[in-house]
């Protein structure tokens, strides 16, 4: 930052700015921690000598709050995946189902959205399509933040919500499925060549949000990866070009996840652990009706306040997430040694 030419990339340093701010406040926040310890321990002491039970009472009191803050600023530790500290590229896509479904996504956007908001990160959407009645078909966005990818990487999967459908005049019980996807957000791919001609480029107008010419000209682009048939959309951008190189951005990151996801699979079925990821094999379960409760299928974790966790209270799940995936993985590094 104390280069001449730090802000010649404005882009690139607002970025690093913001992890600056980000690092100085993790440190403060533990500064902050070790100075309510060496508070304990005088108060401790006093408590000691003066033997009264009101100080002792005190002192009980404050360890308690210390144990929860340490808990809390443990969470960082649990951060151990190769990208977990990337920015993150997250969809949302509603099941089949029509109206019903299209509101599930969007009560999932929703949930993932205020989430973010409550960490002061940055948001921005790259590509939506809306229900013709209510709510969405499907939402692209990327989140810049310190750890963003290692926060939201445990919300990838199918999610169930089971509830009494608001758009049902017979009042039924209604199972809707929407599927999450969040890959790491790559700034710099190794050996990462896409080839031209294995590419298909739409263009059409923006159906988004935005200003004057943003919904008149053709500015939105659709890129089409043929040989695996992947497909990313930016229309957020109010120039072609600039949607185009966002959409190639986002379609790099999407093709060097698949590469390191089939590398990942591979692995796992010479080992014989593979397991399928069929769309039925919901992750998280939502159940409004007759009973509240928001399981995990992975964790078993759960909690029966799920307008909690559509409002975004999400960590709880996350750090279940994170944990048990820290203990596969010292399994797995423990079994690569004995082989």
């Amino acid at each position: 930052m104390e280069s001449a030419d730090f802000w010649s990339k404005p882009d690139q340093a607002r970025k690093v700015s913001k992890q600056v701010a980000d690092l100085r406040s993790e440190l403060q926040t533990w500064r902050d921690f070790l100075s309510e310890i060496e508070n304990l321990e005088e108060m401790t002491q006093l408590a000691i000598a003066e033997n009264e039970e009101s100080l002792h009472d005190e002192v009980t009191a404050k360890v308690d709050d210390l144990e929860k803050r340490f808990s809390s600023m443990e969470f960082a530790t649990l951060f151990s995946g190769a990208y977990d500290a990337f920015g993150a590229i997250v969809s949302v896509h509603a099941g089949s189902g029509g109206t019903e479904a299209n509101d599930w996504s969007m009560m999932l956007y929703r949930m993932l959205a205020r989430f973010v908001e409550k960490k002061g990160w940055v948001v921005e959407i790259l590509s939506e399509s809306r229900g013709e009645e209510v709510g969405l078909k499907s939402i692209t966005f990327r989140v810049e933040g310190r750890y963003a990818y290692g926060y939201l990487k445990s919300e990838a999967g199918v999610h169930r919500l089971v509830r009494i459908s608001p758009f049902d005049a017979e009042q039924m019980r209604h199972t809707t499925f929407a599927l999450i996807e969040v890959i790491p957000e790559f700034e710099e791919l190794p050996e990462m060549e896409i080839d031209p001609k294995d590419l298909r480029i739409d263009t059409f107008m923006s159906g988004g949000h935005g200003g004057q010419s943003v919904n008149t000209t053709y500015s939105a682009v659709r890129i089409v990866h043929l040989p695996t048939k992947t497909t990313v959309t930016c229309q957020n951008e109010r120039s072609q070009q600039q949607n185009k190189e966002t959409a190639m951005r986002v379609l790099a990151s999407r093709l060097y996840q698949i590469q390191l996801e089939a590398q990942r699979k591979e692995k796992q079925k010479l080992r014989g652990e593979y397991q399928s990821a069929e769309w039925g094999n919901q992750i998280r379960s939502y159940v409004l009706h007759p009973y509240k409760l928001v399981k995990d299928h992975r964790t078993e974790f759960e909690t029966q306040d799920p307008q909690a966790v559509l409002n975004g209270d999400l960590e709880p799940f996350m750090e279940a997430y994170l944990r048990k995936e820290l203990g596969a993985s010292d399994r797995f590094s423990k079994a690569n040694q004995e082989e």
